[in-house]
């Protein structure tokens, strides 16, 4: 292979400004968001799953926000990103919580168009005008890469239950994707996006509003704006809505998720968790193929994944939780790196072997040997794409089934006379795990519902408690009611 590097312009040029007229691309862009749009739906009402624990305390943000009645001390810890969807979708009533499942789902799923456009368009690099078996080799490195991208481990449980962080993945990609397309107010502002949604970002993003700041002076605007955005939603909100404007990482704090022991090392074995071995082989072998080809944009994409587990293991330091799914993005670009080795090896071995071959048919001979590789390569990625589907296969079960709890707690509380009359008689209880599910479902903030029954019943003020029972259903107790419209429930 050839000593070649990738593409470094002398000059940045100033994005294109947009115009009203419609081009090719928007309209292939808005087909593409349209197919999504409606794939993420199809999955959505398939699966039969409702979002977890946090985002059952977003949805909560958006109906409180529209009341005048926000309070973010409670559970779960204070994230922009969701707040900026939750809101205007608690406009729609109880189609909010679909609102934000398809909206999670359909942005996740275009990550994976993310990773495979990047894959593509570094596999052709640097050739200006690729042949076709280079654009072929780009095309399967690219399905590749969207295929890998779903494969992270837990991707599917956390997409379905309406989790922000495969969000965060897509947003993520996507800012990089529009960088190297020449696009770089659409970058920072879908870098600005990602950094509502995870601290991790802030760094990168501080990095990339500098070198526009200098490099695209018409950009300054759009980068006061953003950073003046991103430090007012995540500090002035809460600053209005809680007891610190630093309340999202205090409630961060203390979670039983966190490592107690040998942070450093358990934080990086988190994330060589979220992928197989020869997939994170590969990553490496990419890379020095990078180095030896200097390969710039590939070397500065493991960098950076590299980069942000460093961080996560500077938040684990500090006591915060560090689990693995904060690193799905490191995780996504570390799939893009091993998809590239997968176009390296397509579109470079056969030319590569055929001026090492002494006769014959060395073309052919190389391209089944690059098909041979990555044949290989896939075969050792089956059976644990195997196993972790069997796994998704015992969530989504378990998954469903919790739907119907959920579903059949709404159908007490409306047997019982609605939220309306059950928040008049004292303060909710219910076990911890459904304490955000009980504020989405009683429309009140999740701070005003308690889950420690024994304090409760022994400080001997009205309270109602919603306990889940063992073998299915709920039940409901009405203790030290004073109200005679309260006394009738059950106790």
């Amino acid at each position: 292979m050839t000593a070649t590097s990738s593409p470094t312009p002398t000059e940045v040029r100033e994005p294109p400004r947009t115009t009203l007229r419609p081009t090719s691309a928007l309209r292939t862009t808005l087909l593409c968001a349209i197919a999504v749009l409606a794939v993420s739906t199809g999955i959505v009402l398939w699966a039969r799953t409702r979002p977890g624990f946090d985002p059952y305390g977003w949805l909560v943000w958006g109906h409180q926000t529209l009341a005048g009645a926000l309070n973010t001390n409670a559970a779960p810890s204070w994230k922009p990103l969701p707040f900026l969807f939750t809101v205007p979708f608690a406009l729609f009533g109880r189609y909010e919580l679909w609102l934000w499942m398809i909206t999670c789902v359909a942005v996740s799923l275009g990550g994976a168009i993310a990773a495979g456009r990047i894959t593509y368009r570094i596999t052709l690099w640097p050739v200006s005008e690729p042949d076709r078996t280079r654009r072929y080799a780009g095309i399967a490195a690219g399905i590749f890469a969207g295929v890998a991208l779903l494969g992270i481990r837990d991707w599917w449980h956390y997409m379905l239950s309406a989790q922000s962080d495969t969000m965060i993945v897509a947003l993520c990609l996507g800012a990089i994707d529009c960088h190297l397309s020449g696009r770089q107010r659409w970058a920072f502002v879908l870098g600005a996006l990602a950094a509502l949604g995870r601290p991790e970002v802030w760094p990168f993003l501080a990095v990339y509003a500098i070198w526009a700041w200098r490099a695209i002076p018409s950009m300054r605007w759009l980068i006061g704006v953003g950073v003046a955005l991103i430090l007012l939603l995540w500090f002035g909100i809460p600053a209005l809505t809680s007891r610190s404007p630093f309340v999202a990482g205090s409630n961060a704090f203390g979670s039983g998720r966190r490592l107690k022991s040998d942070r450093v090392f358990g934080t990086i074995d988190r994330f060589l968790d979220l992928h197989e071995t020869p997939l994170e082989i590969a990553a490496l072998i990419s890379l020095a193929v990078a180095a030896l080809r200097r390969d710039l944009v590939t070397l500065a994409l493991g960098a950076g994944a590299a980069i942000w587990v460093v961080i996560e293991v500077a938040f684990s330091l500090h006591g915060w939780p560090g689990l693995g799914r904060y690193m799905f993005p490191a995780a996504g670009v570390m799939v893009v790196v091993a998809s590239v080795l997968v176009g390296r090896i397509l579109a470079d071995l056969p030319a590569f072997l055929a001026r090492r071959l002494p006769s014959g048919s060395p073309s052919a001979a190389g391209a089944l040997a690059a098909v041979a590789l990555i044949a290989v390569l896939v075969g050792t990625l089956v059976p644990s794409a195997v196993s972790r589907a069997r796994i998704e296969h015992r969530d989504l079960k378990a998954q469903r089934a919790r739907t119907n709890e959920i579903n059949r707690l709404s159908g007490v509380v409306d047997r019982l006379g609605g939220p309306a009359r059950l928040n008049r008689c004292g303060e909710p209880l219910t076990r911890l795990e459904y304490q955000t599910i009980l504020g989405w479902t009683l429309k009140i903030n999740v701070v005003k519902i308690g889950f420690k029954y024994t304090q409760a019943i022994h400080h001997g003020n009205p309270i109602v408690l919603f306990t889940p029972l063992s073998h299915g259903g709920w039940k409901v107790q009405a203790l030290h009611q004073r109200l005679p419209s309260c006394r009738s429930l059950p106790r």
